[in-house]
């Protein structure tokens, strides 16, 4: 099993970045969601069935702690970064990321914790370039069911409620966006538990046109908030 000391191996061959975004003929082929406790399982995001990978991992209580505690402090987070990594090995310099909270207990494993993800994101695509963004929210950014038009997105939240995903059929593709057309059977929404970390595949993964994930950002309970962690892919 993987940890935070674990050397990340990139793949033999990494996916051409022109190949994820070229426009394709979707093929029919089912598309299902690989779900794990193990980190192994967000590289079966690369196959052409699947559309989720999803680590339903534990966090170490330092870094839960990290995260409940920031935002008891109720004070706003917003950042965003355009990393560049000089190969699939390198971790990235997050030196200031969240510096305001750099005196709370648990800020180094919390920044460690998170330059692993950005190293293991960019080893299991090839990458070069990843944009990072982290903020605090007090209400549902996306409300409504969506996909991505991107290749593809890491999603983690560190405290607070986890954003909600349908399996294929649950909802009419063509009617996303509308809350008519959403499910109102709780028992059919999805939902990713704090601290696990998932990588949704979007629109303009090459052959995955028509069959992004769909998903939607959760609405918090009054009072509440979430920490929440994304990155993209970039080149």
């Amino acid at each position: 099993m993987l940890t935070l000391s674990t050397p990340v191996t990139p793949l033999l061959n990494p996916l051409p970045a022109k190949g994820l975004l070229l426009p394709s003929v979707v093929p029919l082929v089912a598309r299902r969601q690989a779900i794990g406790a193990t980190p192994t399982v967000l590289a079966e995001v690369l196959e052409d069935e699947v559309n989720l990978g999803l680590w339903q991992r534990q966090l170490p209580a330092h870094i839960a702690d990290f995260g409940e505690l920031l935002l008891s402090l109720n004070e706003p987070l917003a950042e965003s970064l355009c990393l560049e990594l000089a190969d699939e090995e390198s971790l990235p310099n997050l030196r200031g990321l969240a510096a305001g909270f750099s005196d709370l207990q648990g800020y180094d494993g919390f920044i460690a914790d998170v330059a692993w993800l950005v190293g293991a994101f960019a080893c299991l695509l090839g990458a070069k370039r990843v944009g990072l963004r982290l903020r605090v929210l007090d209400k549902a950014m996306c409300p409504r069911f969506h996909v991505d038009h991107v290749p593809v997105r890491l999603i983690t939240t560190y405290a607070g409620i986890g954003s909600q995903w349908l399996r294929e059929g649950v909802m009419d593709r063509r009617r996303l966006g509308q809350a008519g057309a959403e499910p109102r059977d709780p028992g059919l929404i999805q939902q990713i538990g704090s601290g696990e970390v998932a990588l949704f595949k979007g629109e303009k993964w090459h052959g995955n046109e028509g069959f992004g994930l769909i998903h939607r950002s959760p609405q918090p309970a009054a009072g509440d908030r979430r920490l929440i962690l994304t990155l993209d892919w970039l080149g």
